[in-house]
């Protein structure tokens, strides 16, 4: 799915929900993860309805949400309802609504730009997407000079005179170099070389005959609708798509799969540059980095896949250069085809529709927003989370967050499996989690240098924008890290910890019901909220939070028996949702089983803190995790999740977590005779 960069970084953070996959097309520009989606039934005939509620103790997640499941209606322009997704919707909503008025009102665009001044050009980018009849008298034209120039690159020494300015404008070279903090150093920033992206949302589904050839169907029909509207030739559109193709056949074979890159420690392989600059001959690498960066190369590159690396003269040279420049031409007209007209832009979703079940696109309004949005989100993070959000609740929050990290390092120093060298270390860790709740501060003084004025086309806006920001988020390595940056914007519902920088992020779009409220009770409360953040507290010390210390450095800090206990706790929570059969296929407990970790340690840390309580509401704590978790999900979209989603389907998070506590079996009488029941010996209690 290619995309414009605005903000270029495939940056490891641990969310509480799974990439978006129906916002891809929508925040085309930034690649933010987000919204969370579900599935509708767990070890249960997936049409079987009954009149009478469900028993809680036969099915916690129908018995809360299955009334609503029955008659909730999926928008059309969505592949999912409910939950996460309906908190996004309500703060688009609203944002939505003040762009409408900012672009109606120049004095109330004023107001609010006095504060944020990068609303303006905000605004300004949103009404130009808006113009759709200024954008259909343009066409394709706007973008042809692009693609005209990667025509022109007659061979690969011309490639390499320009793949720094390739770069710079989103045009696909064959890896992806980013960066990420040094993880031997995180006050440093190191280059990483990532794998291409690959048309199919994972590798093994190449593997399968039939999904392989249905999405790769509606894939070649996109891009056949697409390369009409250029000016090549009818045999040229049909040798540009078989060569697309067959790149992508080339690479798909060479690149990680999802389950292989969730296992992201894997993914830190540095490797000297004089060697990776060989093994990608005839692709000159110092050149592009020496045209990035000047002599200020550094010796040292992280390689997150080194097979890929080590093959990359079979996959890049003279007989498959061609395959390779056609490959970009259709990449470029992909990313870029959100910015040209209307009709192209709705046409480029089509592929992502049906991957997703998606049957409308949204509406112009949505389109442009989002892409305002996704463009100067860390702005309109600040804005929402000041309007909307306010000092006196971050404070309230963060205090609910200090008090789960003081339960948090009860429970490591009351483990049965940890060595007391490796408790402290893990109390460290804690003491040290900075907290970022809400919205931050203040933002990158940058966005307020990227101006879209009246005179600019919505192309010539886009394009510059995005130049811009990838130069500035390229520049960024010759910086040290900015520890104060956020993972997320105050308006996106998620959270997420990030592993170099050893914090937690809780946007203010979250922190509303059923999540969070002062209206609720507090158990209800410490079963939304509050088991989201101690599942976030819990990736610091997943299987793969776990190799990192209170610096975000990778670092052996554990005694060598205490991990090996912890491997085979890691190992039985991926044998208690592996094979799970769910809509036609099974989970992957390999691929999911640091959100598993992270939701049971969220969980524990919780029931803990109900534990404090006068006469606790356990039956509430319970109900609102159920709660949290309601979705309804087009049949394309939850079969899509299970082969490329690290997060469990959200009905069987709502499900499995609980059975793993004495609590829920007290609360509700659950014995061996009720579906909610496992034996005691298969209950999992990790943090």
């Amino acid at each position: 799915m290619p995309r414009i960069l605005a903000s270029f970084s495939f940056k490891i953070v641990i969310d509480i929900a799974p990439v978006k996959w129906y916002y891809i097309m929508e925040m085309t520009f930034t690649g933010q993860a987000g919204i969370r989606v579900c599935g509708k039934d767990y070890e249960m005939n997936n049409k079987k309805k009954t009149e009478e509620t469900v028993r809680v103790q036969d099915d916690l997640y129908q018995h809360v949400n299955g009334e609503w499941l029955k008659d909730a209606q999926i928008p059309s322009d969505l592949p999912i309802t409910g939950g996460f997704v309906s908190l996004a919707l309500d703060v688009e909503k609203t944002l939505m609504n003040d762009f409408k008025r900012f672009s109606e009102d120049a004095g109330a665009l004023d107001e609010a730009a006095s504060e944020i001044p990068a609303l303006k050009s905000a605004v300004m980018l949103y009404k130009k997407a808006l113009d759709v009849d200024s954008r259909e008298r343009a066409g394709m034209y706007p973008i042809l000079p692009l693609l005209r120039k990667i025509l022109a690159i007659g061979d690969i020494d011309e490639l390499n005179r320009l793949s720094a300015k390739m770069l710079r404008d989103s045009v696909r070279l064959p890896f992806t170099l980013d960066l990420n903090e040094d993880v031997y150093d995180t006050s440093k920033q190191c280059l990483c070389i990532f794998d291409p992206e690959i048309i199919l949302p994972d590798k093994t589904l190449y593997e399968k005959k039939l999904p392989r050839f249905v999405l790769l169907f509606h894939y070649k029909k996109m891009i056949s609708e697409l390369l009409k509207l250029t000016p090549l030739s009818r045999k040229e559109q049909q040798e540009f798509l078989a060569d697309t193709l067959a790149f992508d056949e080339i690479i798909r074979v060479k690149v990680l799969s999802n389950t292989e890159k969730a296992d992201y420690v894997k993914m830190i392989n540095p490797m000297k540059l004089d060697e990776v600059a060989k093994l990608m001959q005839p692709f000159d690498l110092k050149g592009l980095l020496k045209d990035l960066y000047g002599n200020k190369v550094p010796d040292t590159i992280n390689i997150t896949n080194p097979a890929f690396i080590k093959d990359f003269k079979e996959i890049f040279n003279e007989e498959t250069f061609t395959k390779y420049l056609h490959w970009a031409y259709v990449g470029a007209l992909m990313a870029y085809a959100p910015a040209l007209s209307k009709k192209i832009s709705d046409l480029s979703r089509y592929y992502m529709n049906k991957l997703t079940g998606i049957k409308e696109n949204p509406v112009i309004e949505k389109q442009a927003f989002r892409l305002a949005s996704s463009m100067f989100d860390q702005p309109l993070g600040v804005y929402y989370g000041r309007k909307y959000f306010g000092e006196a609740a971050k404070e309230d929050i963060t205090s609910i967050v200090e008090r789960i990290i003081e339960a948090y390092k009860v429970r490591v120093r009351n483990n049965t499996f940890l060595g007391d060298q490796t408790k402290d270390k893990a109390i460290l860790k804690l003491s040290t989690m900075k907290i970022k709740m809400g919205y931050p501060d203040s933002y990158d003084s940058f966005y307020d240098t990227l101006t879209v004025t009246e005179d600019d086309t919505y192309f010539t806006a886009v394009r510059r924008l995005s130049k811009e920001s990838v130069k500035h988020h390229l520049d960024k390595f010759l910086k040290p890290t900015d520890f104060s940056k956020w993972s997320m914007p105050g308006h996106m519902v998620n959270a997420c910890y990030d592993p170099f920088k050893n914090d937690i992020t809780f946007p203010a779009a979250i922190l509303q019901k059923p999540f969070y409220s002062v209206d609720q009770k507090l158990e209800e409360n410490l079963g939304g909220i509050g088991a989201v953040i101690g599942h976030e507290i819990s990736h610091a010390f997943d299987n793969n939070g776990s190799h990192f210390d209170e610096h975000g450095n990778l670092k052996d800090w554990w005694l060598e028996k205490d991990l090996e206990n912890f491997k085979e706790q890691t190992k039985a929570m991926t044998e208690q949702f592996d094979g799970i059969p769910y809509h036609g296929g099974k989970v992957n407990g390999e691929l999911v089983v640091s959100e598993n970790i992270a939701d049971n340690g969220g969980m524990a840390v919780t029931l803990q803190i109900m534990h404090e309580l006068t006469d606790p509401d356990y039956s509430a704590y319970f109900t609102n995790w159920a709660r949290i978790w309601c979705q309804k999900a087009k049949e394309s979209y939850i079969k899509l999740l299970l082969t490329s989603d690290v997060h469990s389907p959200s009905e069987l998070r709502a499900n499995i977590t609980p059975r793993n506590f004495p609590e829920w079996y007290d609360t509700f009488g659950v014995t061996e005779n009720d579906k909610m029941y496992i034996e005691k010996s298969k209950r999992l209690n990790i943090w």
